[in-house]
């Protein structure tokens, strides 16, 4: 492949986030720094908090186990303001934005919370448990006019951006067919017993949601395994995979009209089409270089784009690529995020739309939730992406919401 110039990588739009502007000044923190909380202070936002752009400080963080705030503070030697319930971070009133980085069933409401605080937010993927839960936290976004970054860093990879340009653009010609990674999907969770509450540990609080059940360590250490707190690895890596699929088909404000499981591939494969016609399979071994990554076969050539990095047959068929250093720059720390997190910055300040916005992240997800549900329900389903239901099926309908558990239901927006 042959190197593309910097005047063509940034006049082709692809260069990442707009010039920032300056804050206005119910945005700024002392010395102009964005002043950010963090919500849940697990793995994950271990590594946002250490990949967090110049421009920003964390000033507060919050955790249902007080023991992980101050672990955290601890490992890094700082002097936050630790609170063990996210309202109180969130009543700081000099705090500008924060990172949402719960479980997945506890991320929509402390999103909603924060944006009628006034708070930008980034909130990690898997965006939602369910379907109506992200319709709802895009109408707070929209209601409340604030900026909100979803965690998929691969929407600001070069690499990832300009291969998914030129299949939207037309490089590849018709598509004739797309292939995804088949992601396990989640189970049940059976009664467990009882054990002891670590001390400092809000049980109540980290259940939100889901219907109370008593404290269990396997629950709490792998809650991703479970249907009642996740979309397991479908909405976990499949995330990844699903949102470059919209964004190289140009359907981020849309998503597929039918589904279905594929009984000639390995357990647990499904397939989708949109209403043009693309089909898309998911049936790939979720393994080696293709988590994350899609399969996009046309006309012209065949092309795999994988994180931060693509291969195509032919091989030129693709001729122009991002500088060395843009590259370069997303293999300096483990998961990159750093310039994804930089977007949301900038947007803080611009006020403009961030390039994984909440309607990109809700839309991509959604096909990971339905996906699920044509497992689940192991039969041929039709949807509606713009009214966001099933057509002619009450059973696949009832899956798109779930009973939310007293003190924990999502507000009514009006």
């Amino acid at each position: 492949m042959s190197k593309l110039t910097r005047r063509m990588f940034t006049t082709a739009g692809l260069a990442g986030a707009a010039f920032p502007m300056l804050l206005p000044r119910s945005a700024k923190g002392a010395n102009d720094r964005v002043r950010v909380g963090v919500i849940g202070v697990g793995n994950r936002s271990g590594l946002l908090i250490d990949q967090l752009p110049e421009g920003a400080e964390i000033v507060a963080v919050a955790d249902c186990w007080r023991k992980r705030s101050e672990d955290a503070a601890a490992k890094r030697k700082a002097n936050w303001r630790i609170y063990d319930d996210y309202r109180q971070l969130l009543d700081q009133k000099d705090i500008d934005g924060v990172i949402v980085g719960t479980n997945d069933h506890a991320r929509v409401l402390p999103c909603i919370h924060a944006l009628q605080a006034g708070k930008d937010v980034y909130a990690e993927k898997p965006l939602t448990l369910y379907v109506s839960e992200g319709r709802t936290l895009v109408r707070a976004v929209r209601k409340y006019n604030r900026i909100l970054q979803v965690g998929s860093q691969q929407r600001s990879m070069a690499m990832n951006r300009v291969a998914c340009a030129f299949v939207r653009n037309g490089g590849l010609g018709r598509i004739r067919l797309v292939i995804g990674a088949n992601y396990g999907e989640p189970v049940s969770a059976q009664p467990m017993p009882e054990q002891p509450v670590p001390a400092g540990m809000n049980w109540d609080l980290w259940l939100g949601q889901v219907p109370m059940r008593p404290f269990n360590d396997e629950l709490f250490s792998h809650w991703m395994r479970y249907r009642e707190f996740s979309g397991g690895d479908q909405t976990n890596w499949g995330a990844h995979g699903v949102d470059q699929i919209q964004m190289a088909l140009g359907t981020d404000q849309t998503g597929p009209v039918e589904f279905w499981p594929l009984p000639e591939g390995p357990r647990g494969a499904v397939g989708f089409r949109y209403a043009n016609g693309t089909e898309v399979r998911l049936e790939l071994a979720p393994a080696g270089e293709i988590e994350g990554g899609t399969i996009f076969a046309g006309e012209n050539g065949r092309i795999e784009i994988t994180r931060n990095n693509f291969r195509t047959d032919p091989p030129d068929l693709i001729k122009e690529v991002p500088p060395q250093e843009e590259i370069d720059k997303w293999k300096r720390a483990q998961w990159q995020a750093k310039y994804h997190m930089q977007d949301w910055l900038d947007c803080m300040k611009s006020r403009k739309t961030p390039l994984a916005d909440v309607e990109i992240g809700h839309r991509s997800i959604s096909v990971c939730h339905l996906a699920n549900i044509t497992r689940q329900l192991d039969r041929r389903l039709r949807w509606d992406p713009e009214a966001e239901h099933f057509l002619g099926d009450a059973e696949a309908n009832d899956k798109l919401t779930r009973r939310r558990r007293k003190g924990y239901e999502l507000p009514d927006l009006g």
